[in-house]
């Protein structure tokens, strides 16, 4: 019996590899930022959303910084091989996708954190609250729910 699964053959273990490592070159999880953020981060974490929702409920970490305001006078203060992290509300917005794409025409290393503000929660973190960015040590602001 064949399904739709299993229609179409899986690709052979050495193109896998290459597709599931390179999907790893632009993209983390909610839990390795978590993790990371609690050992101290070898990166920048950018929340593209609005003020108003990051100040309702960000990762405690993270700037707020909306991909349109992402420019090279802007970044400057950071090095050029400063690795930056983007994420949006979740696997319905596309505002940490247009922060990727920004970053990486303006020639930085960049990922996304799939899930994004919905992933976080998912996982069982708290946000922080406010317009500073807080930290996942402190506790953060709020739970979830």
């Amino acid at each position: 019996m064949t399904t739709a699964v299993t229609a179409i053959d899986p690709a052979a273990s050495d193109e896998a590899l290459a597709h599931f490592e390179a999907a790893m070159r632009f993209e983390t999880d909610c839990w390795d930022v978590h993790d990371a953020m609690t050992q101290g981060a070898d990166f920048v974490l950018l929340d593209m959303r609005s003020a108003e929702l990051y100040a309702r409920g960000h990762v405690p970490g993270a700037i707020h910084w909306p991909h349109g305001k992402l420019t090279e006078g802007k970044l400057a203060g950071y090095p050029a091989d400063t690795i930056f992290v983007v994420y949006c509300a979740g696997p319905h917005c596309n505002g940490g996708h247009r922060g990727a794409i920004r970053l990486a025409r303006l020639g930085r290393p960049v990922k996304l954190m799939i899930g994004g503000i919905t992933g976080w929660l998912d996982e069982g973190f708290t946000l922080a609250t406010g317009n500073e960015p807080g930290s996942v040590l402190a506790g953060a602001g709020r739970a979830p729910g």
